[in-house]
């Protein structure tokens, strides 16, 4: 035999191994072979293929296990129980880039899908391995790497704190300032997972000195960049007060109210979050967002949103509202509130109606004149059929019932109440009594009013416990009228004057 035709049994062999390995990564795009490819085995076939003389087959075997690790956790689990992590580990440090850039994919692959996956991947020596992959020239290598480290840190904070103990903070630092857009987006993603979970973390971020870049990315065009950089500076902002005012000291605003009106939804929102999350922390920085023109854009957006893109600008403004009696007359004052009863017409999901009812107990707890402005958006009835509603959550009929509360205590616009008096159960129907309690001794109008419209006809049908606190408020209602006026409202009396008339012998004159 030749050398030739020996050589040529080798070149045969090699052809079939590369013709596999594309073959499967092919067919493991597909999420109906995967269960064929399993029960084949390629898992074990797979493995040795990344030992691989040729840096090809290396690749390509490495790229099939990240698209099967990719598509199950069981696939995950599979590739963790082969013995594959290490090879995969020590091939980042020794391979060329496109090898590095599979094998980052497959570490990332594995680690999406649990906390104890991710966790299997920090054991087999991945971080460092990783984060020195983070300087490298390359910057598909890099954004590989931040894709597995922002993933392995998602899950919880003792996996984000391993990603920050591997050094890799200050390197995703650099990876946002750097040209390549998909690779700023991953690292502000992988910054976003980190700070996330707790003050801590997101301290660690700040002390690499993310603000600032992430700051400057706020005016990027890229939809896609702004999203990430949005979510990265409200994990930052959402923990405490210190870390708030160090996000507006990097002058965000008044720059990204414009992207309150972006045409990415998501952008929209994840702006509208990081206000929220700096709003919420003290009356101080909500006054300053509202010096900046927050508050309007804020209304704006909620009028222009639905769901739960509105949801974090119903929560801004019910945190603004619940910081003081100013803050809450601004949400009121720029038509805040008519959104905000809008929303809770409108809205289906009962999470976001509790949200929305929450925010308008908030604006209308704090004077009369709030909790008129809120009453005279007609929301009293519809925070009522919230309440009463037999569909709706724990949640909503807690935050509908509360929200009535703040604002029936504070409510002494007569006509707004009116309508609850014939429609309240007996727990709501004691706030809107007293109130009337409050008002009608004082004001001889109203009382004549609270007449006419039936009101105190409907006073007289309440059945209230003696002794009861609503007995008392009903009394009092009592105590404004003249006696024979009282009785010829109560139930019965019509009845009672009827049986008088029978009763009655008539007087026969001469």
């Amino acid at each position: 035999m030749t050398t030739r035709q020996i050589l040529n049994v080798f070149e045969q062999y090699q052809k079939a191994r590369t013709a596999f390995v594309q073959a499967v990564a092919d067919l493991s795009t597909r999420p109906q072979n995967i269960e064929t490819l399993q029960n084949a085995g390629v898992m074990s076939l797979l493995r040795p293929l990344l030992l691989d003389i040729v840096p090809s087959v290396q690749q390509t075997a490495a790229l099939a296990l990240g698209r099967l690790a990719n598509y199950s956790d069981d696939l995950a689990e599979a590739v963790v129980k082969g013995d594959i992590l290490p090879q995969l580990v020590y091939s980042l440090a020794e391979q060329n880039r496109f090898y590095k850039k599979a094998a980052a994919f497959v570490l990332r692959a594995v680690a999406k899908h649990s906390p104890p996956l991710a966790q299997a991947v920090v054991d087999s020596g991945a971080l460092d391995a990783l984060a020195i992959c983070l300087e490298e020239f390359d910057p598909g290598v890099k954004e590989g790497a931040a894709w597995a480290l922002g993933y392995i840190a998602r899950h919880n904070a003792e996996l984000a704190q391993s990603v920050v103990d591997s050094g890799a903070v200050p390197l995703l630092v650099l990876c946002i300032q750097e040209p390549e857009l998909s690779l700023k987006r991953i690292a502000a993603s992988a910054l976003s997972d980190i700070s996330k979970h707790s003050p801590e973390l997101a301290q660690t971020v700040v002390d690499a000195g993310a603000i600032a870049h992430l700051a400057l990315l706020t005016l990027n065009p890229d939809a896609k960049l702004k999203r990430q950089v949005f979510s990265a500076l409200s994990q930052i902002s959402k923990h405490s007060v210190e870390l708030a005012e160090m996000v507006v000291e990097a002058e965000i605003f008044p720059n990204i109210l414009t992207c309150l009106k972006d045409s990415d939804e998501y952008v929209k929102k994840n702006c509208a979050t990081l206000i929220r999350e700096i709003a919420k922390h003290t009356p101080e920085l909500a006054q300053l967002i509202v010096n900046a023109g927050g508050v309007a854009a804020v209304i704006d957006y909620v009028g222009d949103s639905s769901g739960n893109v509105r949801l974090p600008g119903i929560m801004m403004l019910g945190y603004v509202a619940a910081h003081s009696e100013n803050l809450a007359m601004a949400v009121i004052v720029s038509k805040g509130v008519v959104q905000l009863a809008i929303a809770l017409q409108e809205e289906q999901e009962d999470h976001i109606q509790a949200a929305a009812a929450w925010a308008l107990g908030q604006a209308g707890r704090h004077t009369p004149e709030h909790a008129k402005a809120v009453a005279q958006a007609n929301v009293l009835p519809t925070l009522l059929q919230c309440y009463l509603r037999a569909g709706s959550s724990e949640d909503l009929q807690t935050k509908a019932k509360k929200a009535l509360k703040n604002i029936l205590q504070k409510c002494v616009h007569l006509p707004a109440l009116e309508p609850l008096l014939h429609d309240a159960p007996p727990n709501i129907l004691k706030h809107v009594v007293a109130q009337f309690s409050k008002v009608l001794p004082h004001d001889p109008k109203a009382r004549r009013l609270f007449v006419t419209s039936g009101g105190l006809k409907k006073v007289q049908e309440i059945k209230a416990e003696p002794g009861s606190a609503l007995m008392e408020y009903i009394n009092v209602i009592n105590g404004c009228y003249p006696e024979e006026i009282v009785r010829y409202y109560s139930p019965g009396y019509s009845e009672r004057l009827l049986e008088r008339i029978d009763n009655h012998m008539p007087i026969m004159t001469q």
